[in-house]
């Protein structure tokens, strides 16, 4: 929802404004806030500082436009002024973008200008703001990553690179904390994100110790890969760990009582390995996906609290290594047949 801040000593506009703009006020897709004069306009910028566009007279009481984008240029760098004047002649435009407006609507408002200007004022705030984005970005990268190696990211070389993929072996393990979603919908965001970090914290430690890697974070649960000599061991060993520390860990944490407890999924196989995403975006994910990604999330989804889960192709991979009990057949998402099912004991 993009904010907008009307700034007119003319109680009408407030009333045309929301009668021309009620379609996109209704869908959520503007938000309008107004003021009086510019001194109001400056207390309602600080009471909503998320307003990204500024529609503004000139001639108005107490502070007039023209004083209020000079404070704005000073206070609100990133917001964008348009003005809504009847003082339409080239002096007053030229003041104007002077003082740092965007563009220009003269009145009486052509409320389809107004739209289209509103539009092209909000999409460039938005580029801004992408900008800005990728230079702070950019700055924190400078600080860990050589210089050789920031030439090497900006060139062709490394496009091309980046789309490059390969089929492996690996162990996919899903950890899902059970029961999260009812504490994320009972407690504050902080409580919720401090508890869900902790849990994080001692999982990732036990993948790390097994020498496997976190892929992602999905939401409260964590896909991690394993690969190289004896993956599924080590993923199983690391899941038995993950399973026992969390088993450890208190029912009672600061204001929340909760006792954390995981639902595991592995399975093994062929995977694909590459930069998954969309390059003009330059946003890639750099992941595994495949039948055995899909399969070790449905058999995540199938465990019960405090059980780890494996089918029965990775079973007879370590049953001589690992205590096992068999649970069953299951029927599996996109699975045409059931699948044999064992619980990882230890």
């Amino acid at each position: 929802m993009a904010k907008i801040l009307v700034v007119d000593d003319e109680p009408d506009l407030e009333i045309l404004i929301r009668q021309k703009f009620r379609k996109k006020i209704r869908e959520g897709e503007y938000d309008f806030v107004f003021a009086n004069n510019g001194r109001h306009a400056l207390e309602q910028l600080a009471q909503h500082p998320d307003v990204e566009v500024v529609l503004s007279d000139i001639n108005m009481p107490e502070m007039d436009g023209l004083t209020l984008l000079s404070r704005l240029n000073d206070q609100h760098a990133l917001l964008k002024s348009v003005i809504v004047s009847a003082y339409g002649d080239m002096e007053n435009i030229r003041t104007a973008m002077n003082r740092g407006a965007f563009d220009f609507v003269t009145k009486p408002v052509n409320f389809l200008d107004l739209e289209l200007t509103i539009e092209k004022t909000l999409a460039h705030v938005n580029q801004l703001r992408q900008t800005l984005k990728a230079v702070k970005e950019n700055n924190i990268l400078k600080m860990y990553v050589d210089e050789t190696v920031l030439h090497f990211m900006d060139s062709r070389e490394y496009e091309t690179s980046l789309m490059v993929s390969e089929t492996l072996e690996a162990s996919i393990a899903f950890i899902d904390i059970c029961g999260f979603t009812s504490i994320s919908e009972n407690e504050t965001p902080d409580n919720v994100v401090k508890l869900l970090n902790s849990y994080f914290d001692v999982m990732v430690k036990e993948i790390i110790h097994h020498e496997g890697y976190v892929d992602k974070f999905i939401g409260d649960a964590i896909m991690a890969v394993f690969r190289g000599d004896y993956h599924l061991d080590r993923a199983i060993d690391a899941c038995l760990a993950v399973h026992s520390e969390i088993a450890k860990l208190p029912a009672t944490t600061e204001n929340v009582t909760y006792k954390p407890n995981v639902s595991i999924g592995i399975n093994c196989g062929e995977v694909v390995s590459g930069n998954i995403g969309s390059a003009s975006l330059r946003r890639l994910d750099y992941t595994v996906i495949g039948d055995v990604v899909n399969t070790s999330q449905r058999l995540q989804s199938a465990a019960k609290p405090g059980q780890i889960i494996i089918c029965d192709t990775a079973y007879e991979q370590i049953k001589d290594s690992f205590k096992c009990v068999k649970v069953g057949e299951i029927t599996l998402k996109n699975k045409q047949k059931p699948v044999v099912v064992y619980e990882v004991i230890s």
